[in-house]
């Protein structure tokens, strides 16, 4: 008789890292040629349970190196308390736990929450990675999700059709310190949406579908720097992550050799503990030199590979590419070149980072930078100010963008020329950047326009650096406008929505005789005169204020 495993078959997807472009795990998927044994797993946590060993030692027979990612139920979780075979598979599998991430996939109903925490956290505590499968389409409730902090957040792709939701769940990631990635990608639009949300990986059809044998190369579109949301302190090192070769620090140079020698794609091994916290760093290409040099084989080939290897270089996953750069700055220069070994918050191995990444991706973000400054200021333009006031909108803060400009500018040209005009254009943008100096974000929009993107706070030191400072072109006194929306926690959806509101304030600002400020609220009427008086009624809601 036909055992149920007999019409069982396994498949690879791989899981994109969105920057690097390389695949940075798999995700084994049950598919079977008959029946609905996923259906019985929902209902039977045994199951379940056989199922995930099966998947673990599908990928060891294809002796796939990369991480994995193994499909688990809710409920067989809280009912078990775990997976209670799977350990011993890994182990049997020559895998260690925190190279396998249990994708934990709904139904979450009638599920017991608190039996489901302390199992992931038994789970956590030998070693594995959780990820929350489903999200956006499945029914996980978010207080658990928070309670669960994941590693790892899988968005499903319908939800990219609702940027302010995915947004809002990329903050959320930030907080719990986990990864965002979309499945389902089907299309270069969904792809473009999910680098535009900001995630850091994505798997689906477009890049490869589901295959017996793990590919080696998936298709991922050019990315288009309009459609990457500028980084606030430098990218993250989660977007550079690859899987890191790992070997046990009792492995022989022997082992490392084999190793390497089968994997051509391998840079370096890291020799890690029982805890997976990195203990030495093995680089391809000295470690193969001291091999190959005379008596190198006979001198080290039974012996410690720890022997050959140097101290690892780590930075935290919070860490930034800047970050990741004064690492390896520091110390040998004939190590420029190893991998910097990537460690979670209790010190084990995540993955490493590749120098070449960085610098290339580094060197990207200067080039788009440099592409989107005016050339008269060298200031941003305003989709830098637009796509920063997006993220504040979906963090939930508080914040004021005011729109400045020089009054009767054409008549400014048209007396004093247009060299003088220029010249008092970029004279402001100066003074701009100097007044509000690492507390706010400026940019020349066109022309005598200029957009600020600052905390309510940093308002008083805006206007008195710039708007109260005198002004002049050709000898001809000048005066600037300034009109300023603040925008509490929903009051806007979208930079879209606070540039709306911004416009008519302008007009009342333009409207005031001398240097004028008008500031209003999102969402509430009127506005209040801060600057300027007497041409132009404060309407209801606010009092004219003198200064």
């Amino acid at each position: 008789m036909r055992s149920w495993t007999d019409a069982l078959r396994f498949a690879f997807q791989p899981v994109v890292n969105l920057t690097t472009g390389g695949i940075t795990a798999l995700e084994i998927l049950a598919r079977p040629e008959t029946g609905d044994i996923l259906a019985e797993a929902r209902r039977n946590p045994e199951l379940d349970g056989r199922l995930a060993v099966l998947a673990l030692r599908s990928a060891a027979r294809q002796e796939a190196l990369l991480p994995l990612h193994i499909n688990v139920f809710a409920a067989t979780l809280a009912d078990l308390g775990g997976i209670g075979p799977l350990p011993g598979a890994i182990r049997e599998a020559g895998r260690m736990p925190w190279e396998v991430t249990l994708d934990i996939v709904p139904p979450y109903t009638h599920v017991p929450h608190r039996a489901l925490l302390e199992a992931v956290a038994t789970l956590r505590g030998q070693g594995f990675r959780i990820s929350a499968d489903g999200i956006g389409d499945g029914d996980v409730p978010l207080r658990l999700l928070t309670d669960l902090s994941p590693d790892l957040i899988k968005l499903d792709a319908s939800l990219l059709g609702r940027p302010a939701a995915v947004r809002a769940m990329r903050t959320l990631c930030e907080e719990l310190g986990a990864l965002l990635a979309v499945e389902g990608v089907e299309t270069e639009l969904q792809y473009a949406a999910a680098l535009s949300a900001g995630a850091q990986l994505a798997q689906g059809e477009l890049f490869a579908p589901p295959a017996r044998i793990p590919v080696a190369d998936v298709y991922v579109p050019p990315r288009s720097a309009a459609a990457v949301p500028a980084p606030r302190s430098g990218p993250s090192v989660r977007e550079f992550i690859r899987p890191a070769a790992v070997l046990p620090v009792t492995a022989s140079a022997l082992q490392v050799r084999a190793l390497l020698t089968g994997s051509p794609e391998v840079s370096g091994v890291l020799l890690v503990d029982q805890t997976g916290a990195p203990v030495r760093s093995v680089h391809r290409s000295r470690f193969l030199l001291s091999m190959s040099g005379r008596y190198g084989h006979a001198l080290y080939a039974d012996r410690p590979a720890l022997k050959l290897g140097d101290a690892p270089r780590t930075v935290g996953v919070d860490a930034t590419a800047w970050e990741v750069l004064d690492v390896v700055a520091v110390g040998d220069r004939d190590r420029t070149s190893d991998d910097v070994a990537v460690v979670d918050r209790l010190g084990r191995c995540v993955g490493v980072v590749r120098l070449a990444d960085l610098v290339r991706a580094l060197a990207e973000n200067r080039v788009e930078e440099a592409a989107g400054l005016n050339p008269l200021t060298r200031l941003p333009g305003s989709d830098a100010i637009t796509g920063e006031a997006d993220r504040w909108i979906a963090e939930g803060r508080v914040f004021a963008l005011s729109w400045l400009d020089i009054d009767h500018f054409k008549q400014v040209n048209d007396g004093a020329g247009f060299a003088a005009g220029d010249e008092l254009i970029r004279a402001v943008g100066r003074t701009l950047q100097q007044a509000v100096a690492g507390h706010a974000r400026v940019g020349h929009i066109g022309g005598d326009d200029f957009l600020v993107l600052a905390d309510e706070e940093g308002l008083d030191r805006l206007v008195t650096g710039v708007l109260d400072a005198p002004w002049s072109a050709g000898g001809r006194p000048v005066t600037l406008s300034l009109a300023t929306v603040v925008c509490g926690p929903g009051s806007v959806a979208d930079h879209r929505e606070a540039a709306a509101c911004l416009a008519p304030l302008k007009k009342a600002a333009k409207a005031l005789p001398g240097a004028s400020w008008v500031l209003g609220r999102a969402g509430l009427p009127g506005h209040e005169i801060r600057r300027g008086s007497g041409t132009y009624p404060a309407q209801a809601g606010y009092a004219a204020a003198e200064p």
